[in-house]
């Protein structure tokens, strides 16, 4: 039986020519990039390389740019070196990589992000307190796949800053926005900005965390003066390579293949199977994702059966895979902890094809009725 991957947002794989980059630095090319020797500097040179395809794809300078051994680690840096013990504003559905460090403190908002999955800048602004000092909203949802409006949030407090003594510093986590989304920094008007090598067919252990040059952030891990003092310890230079490649082979101009396959998908569920309901805005929604509640049978009952059948998808979250409860980003849009554990994450990539969506859109019907039969709804 052929295998069928549909989890892309959960990780990629990493692409045949990251993964012929990256070899050489595993075995001939070992060295430690602080060491002054030749070795050093060839692992020195491969370093200073990935900076600069990835602030080329930022449209930023090489100086701004901070890797990091995760999304999560970026995340953290940039909730907890930001905050300075002040007010932040978040959404209420980010990842646990923010919400985590956001628990941190006392004084956070969390905003509404109502049915479609979409915060509203007019609730960012409403927000902002005397001693706010970080607003932190994700690009593009991690479950939902919801695009929010970086772009006008950054503009707006662009012109809130030219009248405040302590600048408001603005971060979004893009590690799913990446391989569809323009990440012009520049653009987005962002001061912080999260990527993720093993979303975009680049290797796991391996994140970056863009920081605007002026940006006060404070250091969370101490030991040594790597990455200009931001995150120390030996860099990963097979893991940095092989984010460099994957930066450069991105190209955004897949996604309308990409989104005419999701729309297939969405239009085919939800047309043969009563019940089914698109999680989240259409409109403002990520190319590859599709994230349906389907009333009457458990999402984790559908997952086991298409596992069966070959299919790999996702209940929600690759990080909360093993949590009983609900999602929060579902509960988040208005859905009952029963409609929330009902849902199927569905999220396609560059090697998804016809046929295997085809092959979807046969068996998923025939499971969703027999579990349905079996549960008595």
């Amino acid at each position: 039986m052929k295998k069928i991957y549909l989890d892309y947002a959960a990780t990629t794989p990493v692409k045949a020519n990251v993964l012929e980059k990256m070899m050489p630095f595993f075995t001939d090319k070992f060295a430690n990039p602080s060491s002054i020797h030749s070795f050093g500097e060839e692992a020195v040179f491969a370093l200073d390389d990935s900076r600069k395809a990835v602030a080329q794809f930022l449209n930023s300078h090489q100086r701004e740019v901070v890797f990091t051994a995760s999304a999560t680690e970026a995340n953290n840096m940039a909730v907890l070196g930001a905050s300075n013990n002040g007010h932040i504003i978040t959404s209420s559905f980010e990842h646990e990589a923010v919400l985590g460090p956001c628990k941190t403190h006392t004084d956070v908002t969390y905003l509404p992000v109502y049915k479609e999955g979409v915060v509203k800048v007019e609730d960012v602004l409403k927000e902002i307190k005397e001693n706010t000092t970080l607003i932190s909203i994700m690009y593009v949802n991690s479950e939902i796949g919801t695009i929010q409006p970086i772009k006008e949030i950054g503009e707006a407090l662009e012109e809130v800053n030219k009248n405040r003594k302590n600048k408001i510093l603005f971060h979004t986590d893009a590690v799913q926005a990446a391989n569809y989304l323009s990440c012009d920094v520049n653009n987005l008007k962002v001061d912080l900005l999260t990527l993720s090598g093993h979303k975009i067919y680049g290797p796991k252990g391996v994140g970056v965390l863009y920081v605007r040059e002026g940006s006060k952030i404070s250091q969370i891990l101490y030991g040594a003066h790597q990455e200009r003092g931001h995150r120390p310890g030996t860099e990963n230079i097979p893991a940095i390579v092989g984010m460099g490649e994957a930066i450069r082979s991105i190209d955004v101009n897949d996604s309308k293949k990409t989104k005419t396959m999701r729309d297939k998908v969405i239009d085919g569920i939800t047309s043969s199977i009563s019940g089914a309901a698109l999680n989240g805005s259409r409109e403002n929604r990520i190319a590859n994702n599709i994230n349906i509640t389907f009333t009457g049978v458990e999402g984790e009952s559908m997952l086991i059966a298409l596992n069966e059948e070959g299919i790999a998808v996702s209940t929600g979250s690759a990080c909360a895979s093993n949590s009983l409860s609900p999602s929060h980003v579902l509960l988040s849009l208005g859905l009952s902890h029963r409609a929330a554990h009902g849902s199927l994450r569905i999220t396609l990539g560059s090697m998804t094809t016809e046929k295997e969506i085809d092959e979807l859109l046969t068996k998923l019907p025939p499971i969703v009725e027999r579990l349905r039969e079996i549960s008595g709804r």
